[in-house]
């Protein structure tokens, strides 16, 4: 009778060398084809941009730093941050306004949400601008009484004034739901512990409300942003001296249409990335404590230090 001796069976969930964190997933085949794929594509997409003389990127050089791009450049980015900062102001009253208990508050905000909301921002660019075929001068006086005095509306409405009116009415709108959707997000019953510990309802919401809205009002204002640098373009159409323009009138007298337009792409592009890295920034200074990855590594470094 042979003598067999039991060994123990080990329980690989023993061994703490192992840690599951580490583990990779099989590489599919499927994904290997989809990256060879997209490489092969992108290749050809780089081949096509170096090799096509029609791109003129030698035109593209010489105009990339031109003075009066550069110009038309710090224009569109002014009108981005005085739209952004009116909207942004006037949004936050309008979202007051809508989440107000006193109904004609209440409606004159969704009403005039709704209607800047609903109108196309071209549209608003060119009505502003042409205000003064409906009102030849503006006058301030007593409701209908005496005027006090007026001015005629094409010395207040200029390109750089319908620009900002128009950007900055159409970015409140915006701005409004985006702000009073944060607002909902957080539990009523913050508010209510917030009032029970004897805080007014200003610090109730600038300290218990606003730091956890702003989590869900960051990344869609970011977002709107980006919108209004890209939706500055379209102030070109009333003369407004932006970075499109700029280029428009440049190549209207040098016929390069091409390179010209890709001046301004690159512009565009590298504000839009860099604006697109601030709001990263801001997103996670503002989801600090939120994040899964970061709890989750914290936990694991406790179970490390106790093992």
């Amino acid at each position: 009778m042979t003598d067999m001796t039991t060994q123990p069976v080990r329980n690989p969930l023993a061994d703490r060398s192992i840690d599951a964190a580490n583990a990779h997933r099989r590489i599919s085949p499927w994904r290997v084809v989809a990256a060879i794929l997209l490489a092969i594509i992108t290749a050809q997409i780089l081949v096509f941009l170096a090799t096509n003389e029609r791109f003129e990127w030698n035109v593209v050089a010489e105009y990339l730093f031109n003075p009066s791009v550069l110009m038309g450049l710090g224009m569109s980015i002014m009108l981005t941050v005085v739209g952004m900062v009116l909207g942004s102001l006037l949004g936050t009253v309008l979202a007051a306004g809508q989440l107000s208990d006193f109904a004609p508050v209440r409606w004159a905000c969704i009403v005039f949400v709704g209607l800047f909301r609903g109108i196309p921002p071209l549209v608003q660019l060119i009505f502003w601008y042409n205000l003064a075929y409906l009102l030849p001068r503006l006058a301030v006086g007593v409701p209908f009484g005496p005027e006090l005095f007026s001015v005629p509306t094409n010395d207040i409405i200029t390109p750089l004034t319908a620009a900002i009116i128009g950007l900055s009415l159409h970015e409140a709108a915006y701005m409004a739901e985006i702000i009073r959707a944060g607002i909902l997000s957080v539990d009523q019953g913050q508010r209510d512990a917030a009032a029970a510990m004897g805080f007014s309802r200003w610090h109730s919401f600038t300290r218990v409300v606003l730091p956890q809205a702003m989590r869900v009002i960051i990344p869609p204002t970011g977002s709107q942003v980006i919108a209004l640098m890209k939706g500055t373009s379209l102030v070109s159409v009333i003369a407004m001296g932006d970075l499109l323009h700029s280029v428009q009138v440049i190549y209207n007298r040098t016929y390069e249409v091409v390179p010209m337009l890709l001046v301004a792409v690159i512009w565009y592009l590298v504000v839009v990335t860099l604006l697109t890295l601030v709001q990263r920034r801001v997103e996670r200074y503002y989801s600090r404590g939120m994040s899964r990855s970061v709890v989750t590594r914290r936990a694991v470094d406790r179970i490390e230090a106790s093992a």
